[in-house]
């Protein structure tokens, strides 16, 4: 969860602007019924021809499964408030239906589809626009502990309340830390709840809007509700494999021209490879295009994006993660995935399992080609970047699902397309 409901909303505009129905009712009216009105009008045709009556179907069902999809993404993960996100779901959602159709040979209006695709674009973004200030949660903060965490997260405006008094200013939820409550504050939380004001604990709203699980603050339980189920695993494993057959057809050209272009840049080996620790603490070897100088000698350290090592072709490599490409073999291997923490080096793994605890539950999960942590943080130089990165990886591994995974997918495309956070 890294949304709230807006309970501080009591008007009556308030309450329709925020609406999902109403803003379901409204958007189809403005993707569906827009277009297909125009089309009839500018025909001059009425509205009952076989194409129109299934364009008037497949638009309105793509639309619906837009308006959950980015409502869904929007809800559920830190990260899935940017607007970013609206343009590749509804073009994915658009042309995917569109596709269906016409393999079935459908009389469908492809005039009518198009622009209620564009319609749709349009749509969703003015919504984005309108409600993203109403949407941004006001939280009032009591007691202390872990709920200062949560006054430098800049998707939340919080308020530290002093002597139980809320005022008359409305919040959507009082805010405390459960495991550190005394007497007073308990009562003020049992009043607000009274009130019909929600309470929530500090730790949970720490994860929900940062991505986040702070291991200095985890217990027997945490490390149980962070197992993976198998059947998402088996499904993971699955996709992973169709993916990389999929992908062979681009991926093949574009190996084989980075390929080219280390050869002539500089000598050395294109592949470079190294151990790494995977799923369950087992060492492997990784596969990466060479994107740095060949030395003959291999040096255990993090290599940022000001590494002076790294050449030409390897910073352009670097930044568009080609240089990842070979570890579609990995994957092949059952070694690795395309979503997961990235494994690390065994030297790393020692050191850092000395400093940060529950350090190796990390590998709990086979490691990816991609993952939460570099998506949402990128490089890490020292122990303590490192330890947000496990974080992040815990966040990861406690709610991994596919959709999730989609998540990381649209911000790794981000990332490709900005160069902020490759590694």
């Amino acid at each position: 969860m890294s949304d709230l409901p807006t309970r501080r909303f009591h008007r009556i505009y308030e309450q329709i602007l925020l609406s999902p129905w109403f803003l379901l009712v409204l958007g189809w009216a403005t993707s569906v019924l827009v277009p297909l009105s125009l089309h009839v009008s500018l025909q001059d045709t009425p509205m009952s021809t076989q194409g129109q009556r299934t364009a008037l179907a497949v638009t309105t069902l793509s639309f619906v499964t837009c308006h959950f999809a980015v409502e869904r993404l929007r809800r559920a993960y830190p990260g899935g408030r940017s607007g970013f996100f609206i343009a590749p779901q509804v073009i994915i959602i658009y042309m995917l239906l569109a596709l269906i159709v016409l393999l079935m040979r459908a009389d469908i209006s492809r005039l009518i589809l198009v622009t209620s695709g564009v319609f749709a674009l349009i749509w969703f973004y003015l919504e984005y626009l309108i409600t993203s200030p109403y949407r941004r949660p006001k939280l009032a903060l009591v007691g202390s502990g872990v709920t200062s965490n949560l006054l430098t997260i800049a998707d939340l405006d919080v308020r530290i309340i002093k002597d139980f008094n809320l005022g008359s200013v409305r919040y959507d939820a009082v805010v405390a830390d459960f495991e550190n409550l005394d007497e007073a504050t308990e009562r003020f939380l049992t009043q607000c709840a009274l009130r019909r004001i929600a309470v929530y604990d500090a730790k949970r709203i720490f994860e929900s809007f940062t991505g986040r699980v702070r291991i200095n603050q985890m217990s027997e339980n945490n490390i149980g509700s962070l197992l993976p189920s198998i059947s998402y695993e088996r499904i993971k494993f699955a996709m992973d494999i169709a993916i990389v057959l999929l992908t062979l057809p681009i991926v093949l050209p574009v190996c084989v021209i980075t390929a080219l272009l280390i050869k002539i840049e500089s000598p050395g080996p294109i592949i470079f490879t190294q151990q790494r620790v995977g799923l369950g603490n087992k060492i492997f070897t990784i596969y990466k295009f060479r994107s740095m100088r060949f030395d003959g000698v291999v040096t255990q350290q993090f290599a940022d994006e000001e590494d002076p090592r790294i050449t030409r072709v390897g910073r352009v490599i670097r930044k568009m993660r080609i240089d990842e490409l070979p570890q579609f073999i990995n994957v092949l291997k059952n070694q690795m995935s395309i979503i997961g923490p990235r494994p690390e080096q065994p030297e790393f793994v020692a050191r850092f399992d000395t400093l940060i605890p529950f350090y190796s539950y990390r590998h709990v999960v086979k490691p990816g080609i991609t993952g939460w942590a570099q998506v949402r943080q990128g490089y890490t130089a020292d122990a303590d970047a490192t330890r947000i990165k496990i974080e992040y990886d815990f966040y990861y591994i406690k709610n991994c699902s596919i959709y999730l995974d989609i998540l990381v997918v649209f911000l790794t495309v981000k990332i490709m397309l900005t160069g902020f956070g490759a590694r």
